[in-house]
């Protein structure tokens, strides 16, 4: 058992072993009854670490010495790892990601839902675990973050006892370049780490954005300021597809059209390969754009992309998976557990672009889709036109004052309900609805184990999973989607026991 000793105000740990891995891409250790919480950190590892945070049921720590390195880790690929916030699990082999999904899903199945995962099928791994991303959205700063090798020598002393760099005033910090174009860094909203080389989207995505950044810098544009809500340039949104086709959108704030107009010809002119050129004015003290004018500069308003045979087309509002090539697997397996005969009324909730309810449309007599945005509804309708599909419906609403039992009389009680909610799960009123319909499958896809779970068990009244799969869409991160086929019993919770 580890024990501590303790350096003036600084514990440290010794030989810990790193005997798990957590979402945030910490490895886990135990200190007698403490959780350790240890940056960097692989299961495996052994490690002297140096606590930064304690509470009273865990710390969060720093490796010191690296004693013994676990056969899982690798070497990062990304010169921003550790600092950006995104592919945190790069420093782990992929199998090893893999596993840690697959166990961390069968862990909130049995934990929260008390479901039986015996019977789990294996995880899906990406075929692509690097550029496997069509969209991206990058955020202009004028406070970039500064790493400690950034920082003059006094300020990087500061931040080492730290273990935060702050943008202290100093002479020779401000004759830095403190504007940015890259990623937020995790905890911190108005700071900005500047993106070299990103390994999440294919070109020409990084060249885009370095070549924007420059034009913005050589031509005097200035860049957002999240706290005082001023400054021209704020965010740049790049799209791609299997087609070929890139869409860039341009979203400023306070800015003069001629500035406008300066950035979208240098756009226009320098990278003919993109054909949806868009850009947006936005004022509003928050970043989101689905209730601000697309203006088309250049090219059309959207891009298509295509997936077994079908067309999509995507706007700069559009929702779409953004690993297409995994999406394809992930409807392949919702299709497969629904397992249609042909002569199946589907509802597919939360539909988004009407994509997966496009996808299964040919093997099934019809499809209801139901979601939210208003604007993806079109998309579905374009979508279903686009591909000569004429067995589809699409709702615009709010999914529980939809989902009425006056619209399931109207439209008939479904077979088949696919339902692939947001991270946070489906609302109360929306399982209760799906005990009330009594359909005869239930495939249920999410990229938030914990919540689907949550949902789970209250489908158990009526409800058995019989199947359940896990697909990674997002290599060297902890998401992962799960598919889970549930099947009517028409028992409750008691009976259910007692049957078995």
């Amino acid at each position: 058992m580890s024990r501590n000793r303790k350096s003036g105000t600084v514990t440290i740990i010794p030989n810990l072993s790193i005997i798990d891995i957590a979402e945030e891409g910490k490895g886990v250790g135990k200190a007698d009854e403490l959780v350790v919480f240890v940056d960097k950190a692989v299961p495996g590892d052994v490690v002297d670490v140096r606590v930064v945070k304690k509470k009273k049921n865990f710390a969060e720590a720093v490796i010191e010495t690296l004693h013994e390195k676990s056969v899982l880790r690798t070497d990062p690929f990304c010169q921003h790892f550790g600092t950006c916030g995104g592919c945190k699990w790069q420093h782990m082999s992929y199998d090893a990601q893999l596993t840690f999904k697959h166990k961390n899903v069968e862990a909130a199945l049995q934990r929260l839902a008390k479901i039986d995962t015996s019977s789990m099928e294996p995880i899906l791994g990406s075929a692509e675990n690097k550029y496997y991303r069509n969209k991206l959205e990058y955020t202009f700063s004028n406070k970039r973050w500064l790493n400690k090798a950034d920082m003059p020598v006094a300020d990087a002393e500061t931040a080492a006892e730290t273990d935060v760099v702050e943008n202290v005033a100093s002479p020779e910090k401000a004759e830095m370049e403190m504007n940015a174009l890259g990623f937020h860094v995790p905890l911190r909203f108005d700071k900005i780490l500047d993106i070299e080389h990103c390994y999440l989207q294919a070109e020409p995505s990084n060249t885009l954005r370095n070549k924007v950044r420059s034009y913005a810098l050589e031509n005097g544009l200035s860049f957002y300021d999240l706290r005082n809500h001023e400054g021209s340039l704020r965010n740049l949104i790049i799209r791609t597809s299997s087609t070929g086709e890139v869409m860039v959108v341009v979203v400023f704030a306070y800015v003069e059209q001629t500035e406008v107009d300066g950035m979208m010809e240098y756009l226009k002119v320098n990278f003919p390969e993109v054909t949806s050129l868009l850009y947006i004015i936005n004022q509003k003290k928050n970043d989101t754009i689905f209730d601000q004018e697309v203006i088309t500069y250049a090219g059309r308003d959207h891009i298509f992309e295509e997936m077994n045979g079908l067309k999509f087309k995507i706007g700069a509002k559009s929702f779409y998976q953004t690993n297409s090539m995994q999406a394809l697997e992930l409807y392949k397996i919702t299709k497969e557990f629904a397992g249609f005969s042909g002569d199946e009324l589907v509802y597919d909730l939360y539909t988004g672009a009407g994509t997966i309810a496009n996808f299964v449309a040919g093997s099934v007599k019809q499809v209801i889709g139901v979601e939210y945005v208003p604007t993806a509804i079109e998309d579905a309708k374009f979508n279903s036109e686009l591909n000569g599909i004429n067995n589809t419906t699409f709702y615009a609403g709010d999914m529980k004052d939809i989902l009425t039992t006056d619209f399931i009389a109207a439209h008939g009680k479904p077979d088949v309900v696919i339902t692939d909610p947001p991270r946070a799960g489906m609302h109360a009123d929306v399982v209760a609805r799906l005990l009330e319909m009594e359909a005869e499958k239930i495939v249920y896809v999410s990229c938030n184990a914990a919540t689907q779970a949550r949902d789970l068990a209250l489908l158990k009244e009526k409800y058995e999973v019989v199947r359940i799969k896990p697909v990674d869409m997002f290599p060297h991160t902890q998401h992962v989607e799960n598919v889970v086929l549930l099947k009517f019993t028409g028992l409750t919770t008691e009976e259910v026991v007692e049957a078995n």
